[in-house]
């Protein structure tokens, strides 16, 4: 188990990681062919369609409509944005003769800017979709988890076919997965999202990128009590103290976790010599101490997903554990793929 990136390779990634999000987030013009109404004009309109510059108050205009650690989904009325989008327009009509051409020319416009709509938001490496948008749909969510993680993942679908606790890679192309037409943080713990349809399912998910570490609550605990689940050292699974395999969402027992230390006197700061040494004593296999990444094996953190509208769900269950660690590929060839990405992103 004693096996490292060195620190050159785990610089190169982290640069060209970053290098690569801000191609991912930078605003694009897209030549998207012949159109009667410019593309500058075309796309504003679209980002009125799309509630860009619209007063928050006019989308809550009472704080008590959305309350803390909430979701609201909604329509839009098209009648509404519609308006919107006229009112924007007849900043020009001055004359008769200017609203008359308007009116002659408002038909072409409103068909382009339903095209356009789907342009405003691009994910990279994408097919431009140019069909016009029909019903939109979306949420506002006023959570912590929207500051906590700024990147959360949103998916909709217009049929539930992923498994609620399933990884998947389907891109917005997708025929089942429906397009995402805007996502972004109004406030630092309010995030909207719209959706092109009206989906079936919607998944609300903890951002994949870098690695993540931390302790959990245990429901059935004290609020002010933490504690780290015992992993595997060789395999990485989930475990208790004989070794046996277990799911994310089993219960904590003094088998199959430790207590988490804090230090005296500072609250909230984990004393992690002695952390280490408790791990230790527990986990398979076991060992007088931990290797450095034996103890971040075992302090690993995995994204929670959230499901929304799963008609199938029996149970109630809406919030899934993803804890799952599948080492699928040796660390020389990991090594080489991401040496090779690396290269391929500096030039």
């Amino acid at each position: 188990m004693l096996k490292y990136l060195d620190a050159v390779t785990v610089m190169n990634a982290s640069v060209a990681a970053a290098q690569q999000y801000v191609q991912l987030v930078t605003d694009r013009d897209p030549d998207d062919g012949e159109h009667v109404v410019p593309g500058e004009l075309r796309r504003f309109m679209s980002r009125l369609r799309l509630l860009h510059g619209v007063p928050f108050s006019y989308l809550v205009p009472d704080a008590s409509l959305l309350p803390i650690e909430s979701i609201r989904f909604f329509y839009i009325d098209r009648n509404w944005t519609d308006a919107l989008v006229e009112g924007a327009l007849s900043v020009g009509t001055i004359t008769t003769a200017d609203r008359t051409q308007l009116e002659a020319v408002y038909p072409t416009l409103r068909a382009e800017i339903d095209e356009a709509e789907r342009t405003i938001r691009q994910p990279r490496g994408e097919a431009l979709l140019k069909a016009g948008s029909g019903t939109i749909t979306g949420f506002l969510l006023r959570s912590r988890a929207v500051s906590g993680w700024p990147n959360l993942h949103v998916r909709a679908y217009s049929r539930d076919v992923v498994k609620d606790d399933a990884l998947t890679t389907e891109a917005e192309s997708n025929p089942e997965r429906m397009k995402v037409l805007r996502m972004e943080r109004l406030a630092p713990a309010v995030l909207l999202v719209l959706f092109d349809g009206v989906p079936a399912v919607v998944h609300i998910e903890e951002p994949r990128q870098g690695i993540q570490f931390g302790v959990r609550i245990d429901p059935k605990g004290p609020g002010n009590q933490r504690k780290v689940r015992i992993r595997d050292k060789n395999t990485g699974n989930l475990v208790d103290v004989n070794g046996n395999p277990e799911p994310p969402e089993a219960t904590f027992t003094n088998d199959n976790s430790v207590l988490v230390p804090f230090r005296k006197n500072a609250p909230g700061v984990l004393d992690v010599v002695e952390l280490q040494k408790r791990l230790a004593a527990k986990a398979p296999p076991q060992a007088a101490s931990l290797a450095p990444n034996e103890f971040a094996l075992q302090m690993l953190r995995f994204p929670f997903r959230q499901v929304f509208g799963d008609p199938s769900d029996t149970e109630g269950k809406q919030f899934y554990n993803l804890d799952a660690f599948q080492a699928s590929i040796a660390l020389p060839d990991w090594q080489a793929t991401v040496a090779a990405y690396v290269q391929k992103a500096q030039t």
